[in-house]
């Protein structure tokens, strides 16, 4: 009697089959539909991950399941609603689209790979998409998060379930990461562009509002750089527009429960902007790269609200970097420099590849 096996079954395989290079980029995740169980499910995964949340796992487990998972599905679902699209949900729609795009630039380039998009939460998620590319024949997995700021809470977790799917496979392909690209000249352009492009078809606001996704301030001193490649993307993207520091503020928006985030919270900073006189707002968040909840309805329904409810006349929401050219163009870029060394643009030859599987079947039945 055979015994079980820890690892899943592995692909047929051909001896002296060509190695094939895959890229997948890999965003947060979204509920299958705006429905309260369909939002319970995904939020009970995504916040029962340690990298979100940082407490003692079983008093947090507690916290969730008995009071949050109770109450907040219902409150986010019908947010989730208000920004749905015949489509489905913005951010999965948007991360498809950009996998699609990068695959033709990068086809452009003759760069010959398959680009697959991926979740770390919900359906299509990481291991079944590294499944599905290692089913195929693919050897190598170029891993690109769409967190251009790292941070232990997004971009390390999206490592953790590559290596949680390898820790299941006996043949693992080649993996490489990319871990940031906060700083990327091509990135800080494609933002600086849509800003750019926003106040030529709007005129220039008092100021320019740079939100970016909230963590625990915890973090910060417990060694996570997060907080400081935001602050060097805002600074990047001010001087490309010419900017004086009076001009544009950094905040930090989305927080979760009662502890200390990062600060300044956007929400209450657009409060006080609205009483102190300030007319107009523009609001940009650099950290998503895709439109989704945080972005449509946190900045462009609540913050907006907000703003106007306290005194303010006028609130810009400048979307998303989502399929602009400009910003495929640069995830192309940051792609193409990750994929150095693998031989994309080169296919060995069906003759030569033919005559080497021959020769080691032969060597194979000699020994």
């Amino acid at each position: 009697m055979a015994l079980p096996s820890p690892f899943s079954p592995e692909p047929a395989y051909t001896h002296g089959q060509e190695a094939r290079t895959a890229v997948l980029l890999c965003n947060l995740g979204t509920p299958d539909e705006p429905t309260t169980p369909a939002v319970r499910r995904y939020l009970a995964e995504f916040l029962s991950d340690h990298r979100v949340v940082e407490i003692p796992r079983l008093l947090w487990l507690l916290i969730l399941h008995g009071i949050i998972l109770r109450f907040r599905p219902a409150k986010s679902a019908a947010k989730y609603a208000s920004i749905w699209t015949p489509e489905g949900s913005p951010l999965k729609v948007w991360t498809e689209k950009q996998a699609k795009l990068l695959q033709g630039w990068l086809g452009q380039r003759n760069h010959q790979v398959k680009v697959r998009w991926a979740m770390r939460y919900g359906s299509t998620n990481i291991p079944s998409q590294l499944s599905a590319l290692k089913a195929e024949g693919f050897t190598r997995v170029l891993i690109v998060p769409a967190y251009p700021q790292y941070s232990a809470t997004t971009t390390a977790s999206v490592f953790d379930a590559v290596y949680q799917w390898g820790q299941q496979t006996r043949s693992i392909p080649e993996l490489r990461f990319v871990n940031h690209y906060h700083d990327h000249p091509g990135y800080i352009a494609a933002l600086a562009a849509s800003v750019q492009r926003h106040w030529k078809a709007h005129g220039r606001p008092d100021k320019l509002v740079m939100s970016f996704h909230g963590v625990p301030e915890r973090t910060l001193h417990q060694g996570d750089i997060y907080h400081c490649e935001c602050f060097k993307t805002a600074r990047l993207v001010s001087e490309a527009l010419g900017l004086r520091k009076d001009e544009f503020k950094v905040t930090f928006q989305s927080r979760l429960g009662r502890a200390k985030w990062l600060e300044p919270y956007t929400e209450p900073t657009l409060i006080e902007m609205g009483k102190a006189g300030v007319e107009r707002v523009d609001v940009i968040c650099p950290g998503f790269t895709s439109d989704c909840l945080e972005t449509l309805e946190e900045i462009n329904m609540e913050a907006r609200e907000a703003f106007l409810h306290a005194g303010g006349k006028e609130f810009h929401y400048i979307p998303c970097l989502n399929d602009d050219p400009e910003w495929i163009t640069a995830l192309c870029k940051i792609t193409e420099t990750h994929l150095s060394g693998w031989p994309t643009q080169e296919r060995q030859d069906p003759v030569e590849r033919e005559l080497s599987r021959k020769a080691a079947l032969e060597l194979g039945a000699k020994q």
